[in-house]
């Protein structure tokens, strides 16, 4: 097990981890979620000592690893542009870490022959590095990593230089890779897809501060504050009044949703409502004015008109009728979750367009 334990790390007097512990179990991957300059890729460079931390302890299977150089860790690491050698084909690119090691020929192209394989590239040994796809350069640039069977993978956003269709076909890829190696593995990206179609486990940071952790689904059904829950798309917020027993009064009306945190009758409340929380209902009805019905493929995102000036976005299969029209939608409690308005910060409001 990799344990990160209270990791302060800052730049010119500006702190980009604040106290982040994380641990990453054996044969798991774990992805470093979070927006552009939240700390991601430092933390990864924490962890393979590449920076050195102002405070806190890398530990893998108990013992303290600060002080030991990058090159001695036995970890691995994939990054975004390949980090390719031109010079050499595919084949010594792979056994580039083997011939540190020390390995003999036959040891090496037996090996190099054997990832090669699993990354679904036999036969490209010989090849040259810049004839290669961008998909092709990546899974070289994985079976690199693994070759010397490192102790911990590291990847820093390794697709994000992809196209859509590749990168989800990598996705599938790479996730039956890990699984069939076992290696522990963190998986830096800012893509939220992406992180819950490879990880076990799932830690969001925000500031340079850890908000949460845990599987993926829990992450995205409950997120543990009002920052997760906007980071992970769910922009619909209506400030109101917990009445008790998961019901708050608010501006779409009187709704029932799950309650994130301590609250209690008559306290302010933030209903966040998520865009895939219209259902078929009896109950925990709202209405409002059809606004806009936009078609974005898999369904459309409707945008109602509430009272008070509110609008709601949400993601159905049709529109619930024509523009201008007052349309009626039941709410799942399961998607309407409700935080203690004091977490409410100056950066979130609730969406007026």
């Amino acid at each position: 097990m990799l344990t990160i334990d209270n990791i302060h790390k800052a730049y010119a007097g500006a702190e980009v981890l604040c106290g982040v512990s994380l641990e990453l179990p054996e044969g798991a991957v774990t992805a470093l979620l979070g927006p552009s300059g939240c700390g991601k890729t430092t933390l990864l460079r924490v962890v393979a000592g590449l920076e050195h931390a102002d405070g806190g302890a890398i530990r893998l299977g108990g013992e303290r690893i600060d002080g030991v150089p990058p090159h001695l860790r036995g970890f691995g690491m994939v990054f975004q542009d390949y980090a390719l050698f031109p010079h050499m084909d595919v084949a010594a690119n792979v056994a580039f870490g083997l011939r540190m090691q020390g390995l003999g020929r036959a040891q090496i192209a037996a090996r190099v022959a054997e990832v090669l394989d699993l990354v679904g590239m036999p036969g490209y040994g010989r090849r040259r590095v810049f004839d290669l796809s961008g998909g092709e350069r990546q899974r070289v640039a994985l079976a690199r990593a693994l070759a010397p069977r490192p102790r911990l993978l590291m990847l820093d956003e390794p697709l994000a230089a992809l196209d859509r269709e590749l990168r989800e076909r990598l996705q599938d890829e790479l996730r039956q890779v890990l699984r069939q190696v076992g290696v522990t593995a963190i998986y830096v990206t800012h893509d939220q897809e992406e992180a819950f179609a490879l990880a076990d486990t799932v830690a969001l940071l925000n500031a340079g501060r850890l908000e949460q952790a845990g599987p993926p689904e829990v992450i995205y059904r409950r997120p543990a504050s009002l920052w997760a829950a906007r980071f992970l798309g769910l922009r619909n917020l209506a400030p109101g009044r917990y009445l008790g027993d998961g019901r708050v009064a608010t501006d779409l009306g009187e709704i029932a949703g799950t309650v994130i945190g301590d609250l209690a009758p008559g306290e302010s409340a933030v209903a966040v409502v998520a865009p895939d929380a219209a259902e078929a209902a009896v109950t925990n009805w709202v209405r409002g004015a059809l606004e806009s019905a936009q078609f974005r493929g898999r369904h459309y995102r409707v945008r109602l008109r509430m009272a008070g000036g509110l609008s709601l976005d949400l993601d159905m299969a049709a529109p619930p009728g024509m523009a201008g029209e007052t349309a009626e939608l039941g709410l799942s409690p399961a998607r309407v979750l409700i935080y203690p308005a004091r977490a409410l910060s100056k950066t979130i409001e609730p969406l007026r367009h």
